[in-house]
């Protein structure tokens, strides 16, 4: 597998030989990808938080385990935190089969009115990404959602660095606004 198929094989590389800086371009490069993963299954950010930081914890101490023929580094690095985020669920199931979970409102703040709250606040988010302009929102939904990096955004829009970072940032501005109001 060659780099232009594997991109992030140099980084993992250098991380297996102790290379701080290299781990940390791998981490800034594949983070929001694997918060995307983590968060889609687990569906709470203090929980895909948590994934993400032990799968890059795991990630650290086995760069020189992963194996080109068996897939890409990226590919690699989600399958990490899919286990992670799914120990996480099953861990949390067992705890609700033996009643460990001590009320409704638990420490992590997960609770019919959190949900309530996280509902209407997603319906917020939704309404206000409605009303950005379909380049703005398009690329938002991409990197925010997706987990996409910039340059990945450029990619997949057709588009130069430049106006995808422009679109993202007003954008932003944008949902800011309209969620204040």
């Amino acid at each position: 597998m060659d780099e232009s198929s594997n991109p992030y094989l140099p980084l993992l590389s250098r991380t297996a030989q102790g290379d701080e800086e290299a781990f940390a371009d791998l981490y800034r490069a594949t983070a929001g990808k694997l918060y995307a993963v983590s968060l889609q299954m687990l569906h709470r950010t203090d929980w895909a938080e948590d994934v993400v930081q032990e799968a890059f914890v795991r990630i650290w101490h086995n760069a020189g385990e992963y194996q080109s023929e068996k897939g890409s580094v990226l590919s690699w690095m989600i399958s990490i935190a899919r286990y992670r985020a799914l120990d996480m669920l099953r861990a949390a199931k067992s705890r609700r089969e033996t009643g460990e979970e001590h009320s409704p409102t638990q420490e992590d703040g997960h609770s019919p009115e959190v949900d309530l709250y996280q509902k209407r606040e997603r319906a917020d988010i939704d309404n206000c990404m409605d009303h950005l302009e379909g380049s703005q929102r398009h690329a938002i939904h991409l990197a925010y959602f997706l987990g996409m990096t910039h340059f990945e955004v450029c990619h997949r829009l057709a588009s130069p660095l430049g106006s995808v970072k422009s679109w993202i940032r007003r954008g932003l501005e944008r949902l800011k606004r309209c969620l204040e109001a």
